[in-house]
């Protein structure tokens, strides 16, 4: 008897275990979540000595550097802008390629792009704009609308009105978006799409009205003339 009461308390003592919950991973496996975590301190330590160390002196050392190219452009001396400012100092191609990684350098890149779109360069425009890095609320816009540009210069229409759209979508800034819809209105209307042509001059009346703007009068004209004014 005793022997079967023995052994009852084994099988219990048995399904107990069994039927116990399987301890976390964490506690299965202190020393691997130990060292995961320790991977992921020194990580952050590494970039923010990064950031501390190398990225914020480079940042002060190109913004410093780039206004003498800052100062060619705003003369539209863009070839001097983009290799030879003067003084020794650095055009917007070797800043963008010396000052990669910081905030400075993106900005050395879309300079670059709109210098070569200027000289009639469209492929080196439209490699440096790719390298752009656009943020905020306005220099999206200004991106997609300069490739747009560009590919309306090489004569690559689809692409330019592709460009010209999204740079409608990017803000909501009235004088951009208003831009940009005008310039894929117009695109659209000399490609002889005069549907798509309307839905875009008759988007840029309805959400970006400005009747004292000198170009209202060309808007109205472009929506009557497509069909819009029946």
């Amino acid at each position: 008897m005793a022997k079967r009461k023995s052994q009852a308390a084994e099988e219990i003592t048995v399904q107990e275990v069994s039927a116990a919950p399987a301890k976390p991973f964490w506690e299965q496996n202190p020393k691997i979540v130990l060292y995961a975590v320790g991977a992921i301190v020194a990580a952050l330590g590494i970039w923010w000595m990064y950031k501390t160390v190398v990225l914020a002196p480079k940042q002060k050392e190109a913004v410093a550097s780039m206004w003498h190219a800052q100062q060619q452009f705003e003369r539209d001396s863009f070839q001097l802008a983009l290799d030879n400012p003067g003084g020794g100092f650095d055009g917007f191609v070797a800043l963008a390629d010396k000052y990669s990684g910081t905030p400075a350098g993106n900005t050395a890149n879309y300079y670059a792009g709109v210098c070569y779109l200027h000289i009639g360069d469209f492929d080196n425009a439209i490699k440096y704009l790719g390298d752009f890095s656009a943020e905020g609320e306005l220099m999206p816009a200004m991106k997609y609308g300069t490739l747009g540009d560009c590919y309306a210069e090489k004569g690559d229409f689809n692409k330019a009105l592709d460009y010209y759209e999204k740079a409608a979508d990017a803000t909501k800034n009235n004088l951009l978006a208003g831009y940009y819809l005008k310039k894929l209105g117009m695109l659209y209307d000399n490609q002889g799409n005069k549907e798509a042509a309307l839905k875009a001059f008759e988007r840029l009346r309805r959400d970006y009205p400005d009747p004292a703007s000198p170009d209202w009068r060309d808007v109205e004209k472009y929506i009557y003339r497509d069909g819009g004014g029946k």
